[in-house]
């Protein structure tokens, strides 16, 4: 695993054979972040089920002033752990090693806690995390304003178009994997059909 671009292009990044993490494709990753370039630098960024932490960590090589890493399984979390620290970006993260739920309302519980982008990527056998998280997240301060959640999951697979506040505004599929778009207000995102 590779970061693609910013900061940190192309350092390799640790990653474990010994856990059963489906981390984000570098092709996917690339894709993602082409499509929210300009959104990136100085946001906010929430990566929930983290797993390696490949897809915060690349947005904190692209400019993000903070992002915080979800992650229940401890093994994961100390894998992020060891890959902030060596790239020497632990001020501007935050680990959560926490269910995904939990963590969701500690952080809205906080002053100031609305995110830019919010990232989640369940294992794709978890479908009952997709919409428990997302229907917490259509309800959340969390959201709010211009924020983007984008939505990795198996290319077959049926999200609803909206939850709640949030309404579903692209799909953009690659191979057996399609990202879904949420945003809850209008602007930013650049145009584009499904692919």
């Amino acid at each position: 695993m590779r970061i693609i671009g910013g900061t940190f292009r192309s350092r390799q990044l640790k990653s474990s054979s010994k856990m059963s993490l489906r981390p984000t494709s570098d092709r996917l990753r690339e894709t993602l972040f082409n499509v929210i370039a300009t959104r990136v630098p100085d946001s906010r960024f929430l990566d929930l089920f983290a797993g390696s932490g490949a897809v915060g960590i690349e947005a904190i090589s692209r400019g993000s002033r903070e992002a915080v890493f979800v992650e229940s399984h401890a093994a994961a979390a100390q894998l992020i752990r060891a890959n902030l620290e060596l790239l020497g970006i632990v001020r501007e993260a935050r680990i959560l090693p926490v269910d995904a739920r939990k963590a969701l309302e500690k952080l809205a519980a906080e002053k100031g806690s609305t995110f830019d982008l919010i990232f989640l990527d369940p294992p794709y056998a978890a479908a009952a995390d997709y919409e428990r998280v997302l229907e917490y997240l259509g309800g959340s301060p969390l959201v709010e304003g211009d924020s983007l959640v984008i939505v990795e999951h198996r290319r077959n697979f049926d999200l609803s178009p909206a939850y709640g506040t949030l309404a579903r505004v692209r799909i953009l599929r690659q191979g057996d994997a399609s990202l879904s778009f949420y945003r809850c207000s209008p602007g930013g995102l650049p145009a584009g059909r499904d692919s």
